[in-house]
């Protein structure tokens, strides 16, 4: 029986005490824990909140603002930063609570909050404290997400926990609690069913929907084995790295970075249920991975852990993110995304950290290509990431829409409303085929 780390010592000590404690069966739920971590996740960052926002005041530790000419931006001087803070304690506690520790898919996730945080959290520090508005240089960053990417890959390649079966629509009639039965007793059919150490994923849009990196191989025999991990690790850090600066990208105006990580993290933690059940998992012919709804119960802190951050992030915002919360929501976004082998599906569900990246990419491109051409860099874009484009209407761009500036609430609103009908679209893609 699977039970979270700390309430599973605690109810071992009360039963040993001969107290039998009302309501500790429902800890075996997972819809029920999640519901728990969410909410613990809501007050702790409201109460973590209010007492951080306060000190900074008081010390005196805010954002230095460069002015670019937005609307409102330089009432924005003097805000505190290094708000993400806020976010992973409060991911962090109710994940610690309510998840199976045991887990590696819960280990991957703390891993991945605590590393990114803390090569976050450096960014900050130098831009706070030592001024030094470039902060840490990008190749440390693209070393630490890379050394991340590397951790994740080595476990989903040889981890034995990381096993999947590839479900169909005749087993969805197969009752999860009788194949872990099967399986923990050493049936050979029931363990003949499982893959570990592979590399198939979910491709969408796809009839028998299993994509498998080994195709990409084009060689045979042991160097084609060795070949393919290879190429699956490239893939993985590759996700993760882009996840994570996407989401850095995206973090420009209050609350879009947080918003659109909480539609993407709740949408990954229903596949995540989805895919840990074999009923589910049969009926919408998907990968069943065993223990993934222990996922859920994660996403489900960092949910509640964003919404109780909006309550300060929002417009007009009283705290920062910075770099601290978004590098590492966009690596727990992406490191989710692989451990339940939806990846393929990110272009679809973070379609809002993709364009933000692509805009600075092409804008990029654009002015150094026109400048070599006609000595004088032209733009795509009147500013990038492309959430800055709706603020500006007095530089030239090719594209010249909108006419006049957008306010920033109303760009964040409908950045959201884009963010959900991906969302939307992401889930619907286990049925459209």
């Amino acid at each position: 029986m699977i039970y979270p780390a700390f309430f599973h010592y605690l109810f071992e000590l009360l039963t040993s005490k001969g107290i039998d404690f009302p309501g500790a069966g429902l800890m075996h739920y997972i819809t029920f824990r999640a519901l728990m971590a969410a909410i613990i996740a809501i007050f702790c960052s409201l109460l973590i909140g209010k007492r951080i926002i306060k000190d900074m005041h008081k010390k005196q530790i805010g954002e230095e603002i460069r002015n670019l000419g937005l609307e409102g931006q330089l009432r924005k001087e003097g805000t505190p930063t290094m708000g993400g803070i806020i976010i992973l304690l409060s991911i962090l506690i109710p994940a610690l609570l309510f998840c199976d520790l045991k887990s590696v898919y819960i280990q991957m996730l703390l891993v991945t909050t605590v590393a990114l945080g803390a090569l976050g959290f450096a960014d900050d520090y130098i831009k706070t404290f030592k001024h030094d508005k470039n902060g840490l240089k990008p190749w440390y960053k693209i070393a630490g997400q890379v050394a991340l990417g590397l951790y994740v890959a080595l476990n989903m390649c040889f981890n034995p926990q990381c096993k999947i079966v590839v479900m169909h629509p005749q087993e969805a009639q197969v009752d999860a609690i009788a194949v872990a039965e099967d399986a923990a007793t050493g049936d050979r059919e029931a363990q003949r069913t499982f893959e570990i150490g592979t590399t198939k994923t979910t491709i969408p849009f796809v009839k028998h929907n299993e994509f498998d990196y080994r195709w990409l191989s084009p060689f045979k025999g042991k160097f084609g084995e060795m070949f393919m991990w290879f190429i699956y690790v490239l893939v993985i850090i590759f996700i993760i790295t882009c996840c994570s600066n996407g989401s850095n990208l995206t973090d420009g105006m209050d609350g879009l970075d947080a918003g659109v990580s909480a539609i993407c993290g709740t949408t990954l933690g229903i596949l995540a249920y989805l895919s840990g059940n074999t009923q589910f998992a049969g009926y919408l012919n998907i990968m069943y991975i065993p223990n993934s709804g222990e996922i859920t119960v994660f996403m489900a802190a960092m949910l509640g852990a964003l919404l109780g951050f909006l309550w300060y992030n929002s417009y007009p915002a009283q705290i920062f993110m910075g770099d601290t919360g978004s590098l590492s929501l966009g690596g727990i976004i992406g490191v989710c995304a692989v451990i339940i082998r939806k990846e393929l599906m990110l272009p679809i569900l973070c379609g809002i950290f993709l364009v933000e990246c692509l805009s600075v990419i092409i804008q990029r491109w654009y002015f150094k290509a026109t400048k070599r051409k006609y000595g004088e860099g032209r733009r795509i874009f009147r500013m990038t990431p492309l959430h800055h484009h709706y603020q500006r209407v007095d530089i030239p761009a090719k594209i010249k829409t909108p006419k006049e500036p957008v306010p920033e609430a109303k760009i964040v609103s409908r950045f959201w409303i884009v963010g959900l009908i991906l969302a939307v679209m992401t889930i619907v893609t286990l049925k459209i085929r």
